[in-house]
């Protein structure tokens, strides 16, 4: 059995998924990022392959212990990718962006890829048919829109999301779950119909935690995969430690 563990260190949430040859098996929560807790992590699965992807700062001996009891890859611009990037610098991509198109090349290696990840931050990655990443757009997340309303006026509260909120608020908080969760699924029909319009052999990915809640308030179908990072993380690790 050959055993990948994929890291990821978002800034709300340190994640894991657990490969076993080349099926996604199982993921998971970590409750912080200490040597002690990767370590159990590690004892539990016994991986021969890992990877890192990282947006936060973390202890570096957490590489040194990957390092010394697995073929540890840490993602970043010197990474061997299965794409190119002909209108940006690699050092400037995201970690997070990097594992998505790489996903996308892997899986649709045949089309023109939009990749929406709903993170912190909501990205749009678009990759051509000739496995160049070209950009795309990066916009708040559901939380940092729901905070920043809070944190930037006097009077408006700080409100959680509810699915079930009417598109016409009533009341402050359901104008706020309106303006934040509508606003994100009008936002994003926006973006893939402006792709369409532009693009044929056209396939779109909806990433992240929310992606089967905002698939189904889209007016356009399109395929759901919450858990796309790991699997372009997979692939990368794949290709990175032979």
């Amino acid at each position: 059995m050959n055993t990948t563990i994929c890291l990821d260190f978002g800034n709300t949430r340190l994640k894991y998924a657990v490969f076993e040859n080349t099926h996604f098996k199982n993921e998971g929560v970590l409750a912080n990022g200490s040597v002690e807790t990767i370590k159990t992590l590690l004892d539990k699965y016994k991986p021969q392959k890992t990877i890192l992807s990282s947006v936060v700062e973390h202890d570096i001996a957490i590489e040194d212990l990957l390092s010394a009891q697995t073929r540890f890859h840490k993602l970043s611009h010197l990474t061997t990718l299965n794409f190119t990037a002909p209108v940006s610098k690699p050092q400037t991509i995201g970690a997070d962006r990097l594992a998505l198109v790489a996903a996308a090349v892997h899986f649709y290696p045949n089309k023109n890829n939009v990749v929406i990840g709903l993170g912190s931050c909501i990205t749009y990655n678009f990759i051509n048919q000739n496995h160049e990443f070209l950009g795309g757009a990066i916009s708040p997340g559901m939380e940092m829109r729901f905070k920043s309303m809070h944190d930037h006026t006097a009077l408006l509260p700080l409100v959680n999301p509810e699915w079930n909120f009417p598109v016409i608020g009533y009341d402050t908080k359901t104008n706020l779950q309106s303006g934040v969760i509508a606003g994100m699924a009008y936002e994003i029909d926006g973006f893939i119909n402006f792709y369409k319009s532009r693009y044929d052999n056209l396939n779109i990915v909806l990433t992240g935690g929310d992606a089967t809640y905002f698939a189904s308030q889209l007016k356009n179908k399109i395929f759901t995969d919450p858990d796309f990072l790991f699997k372009g993380l997979y692939a990368l690790s794949e290709i990175n430690n032979g």
